[in-house]
């Protein structure tokens, strides 16, 4: 039986570290970069330090470290930034370039290399978000990034003729950025976090591990999907849930 391989972007916390665990588990080899690393790498897993923002050094990291792939069965551009909530009037320029940077023309940078390399790799899951279609107050260089994630992917699979390629927006998962979207900004001001907030701690918001368990479960599904779509996780898993939130953005749009 043939080596199952992964390679996941931003694997030393959240969803890219539950990921990386759960397909060491099953006996995968996986290949991870991330800005601080593993302190220590658990077996089965080469790690790589990597800030994906520096372009030019993308390439030389990306070489050493899938040096000894010969094809990789999945691909994870999970690595992203937040940024701060607040209205587009108020986000300076900087910090929306700093969004589009790690969210969208590093995954470029990524993909460029992996068509360079030319070896077998035969699904890409980009990790995209619900802000991307649902454009709500607050969200901008986020959502917009994003959004232009989406639109890579849709545009990457054409050069990717042997790839399946999705975007996938992994619903709600209680991580880091939670802290902050759960205590910080002002849900009357930005009406959509209070949502975000009365989904902590139930089934709605699962913890990093069970929410990379239901991206593993849907890998197969994506694959029935056109290549190059964004599909959200709630569409395929939670359609009652999904339906509420399409639901709710056309009652806040007007529409």
């Amino acid at each position: 039986m043939q080596e199952r391989t992964a390679f996941i972007t931003g694997n030393s916390s959240g969803l890219g570290r539950g990921l990386t665990e759960l397909l060491l588990n099953r006996g995968w080899t996986v290949y991870g970069c991330s800005r601080s690393g593993y302190a220590q790498p658990p077996s089965g897993l080469h790690d790589a330090r990597c800030d994906l923002t520096d372009f030019h050094h993308v390439p030389d990291t990306l070489s050493a470290l899938l040096a000894d792939a010969g094809h990789l069965d999945l691909v994870v551009l999970n690595a992203g930034l937040l940024g701060e909530i607040r209205a587009a009037t108020d986000t300076p320029l900087e910090d929306m370039q700093r969004l589009m940077d790690v969210n969208t023309w590093a995954n470029k940078a990524i993909l460029d290399w992996l068509h360079a390399w030319g070896r077998p790799v035969t699904q890409v899951v980009a990790i995209s978000s619900g802000a991307a279609v649902l454009g709500n107050k607050g969200w901008g260089g986020y959502a917009l990034s994003k959004a232009a994630l989406n639109m890579l992917i849709r545009l990457y699979s054409h050069e990717f003729p042997d790839t399946h390629m999705s975007a996938l927006a992994p619903g709600l998962i209680d991580s880091s950025m939670m802290d902050y979207l759960c205590e910080t900004p002002d849900p009357e001001t930005f009406p959509a976090l209070q949502r975000i907030r009365e989904a902590r701690g139930t089934e709605r918001m699962p913890g990093p591990r069970d929410a990379a368990a239901r991206v593993l479960e849907v890998l197969p599904a994506l694959r029935n999907e056109p290549t190059g779509e964004f599909v959200d996780i709630r569409k395929l898993l939670a359609p009652g849930e999904y339906e509420a939130l399409m639901q709710a953005r056309m009652s806040s749009s007007g529409r």
